[in-house]
């Protein structure tokens, strides 16, 4: 496919419009619909984009491929010490173990956020590394 002058600065412009959105969508997930997957493939497709509409090995220098293994990885870790702490703290995997804010409050909101952080930065790595080795050139 030949890639156009066009393609490419448009996919630059949009491209971190795109990442606000992502995160954004993470943020707000345990307060509207949305959450950490779907946040996760909006972030993903930036990424996507950049891949689509320029030579993977010039994205690769700006953005190296080990920097989403490294992401995905320690995600995947953050997520599973987070529900080995509700194990060992409340008796229960993935339970919420945050202190009470206030007087009979659960902050089960603010667990929700953490854990669609941690899932959005998981599903993102993992869905712009499948691509990228979809997309590369050998």
């Amino acid at each position: 496919m030949r890639k156009t002058d066009i393609l490419e600065v448009t996919s630059r412009k949009l491209a971190p419009f795109i990442l606000m959105f992502g995160f954004y969508v993470v943020s707000y997930g345990h307060l509207s619909p949305g959450g950490g997957f779907q946040g996760g493939v909006v972030l993903a497709s930036a990424i996507v984009l950049l891949f689509l509409c320029h030579d993977t090995e010039l994205i690769k220098r700006y953005i190296p491929v080990r920097i989403f293994i490294i992401i995905e990885a320690s995600a995947f870790m953050l997520f599973l010490i987070m529900g080995m702490l509700g194990l060992f703290l409340e008796g229960h995997f993935m339970a919420i173990f945050l202190p009470v804010v206030r007087d009979g409050e659960i902050p089960a909101a603010s667990y929700i956020l953490i854990m669609n952080f941690i899932i959005g930065l998981k599903v993102g790595a993992g869905i712009s590394l499948i691509c990228y080795y979809l997309f590369r050139k050998d």
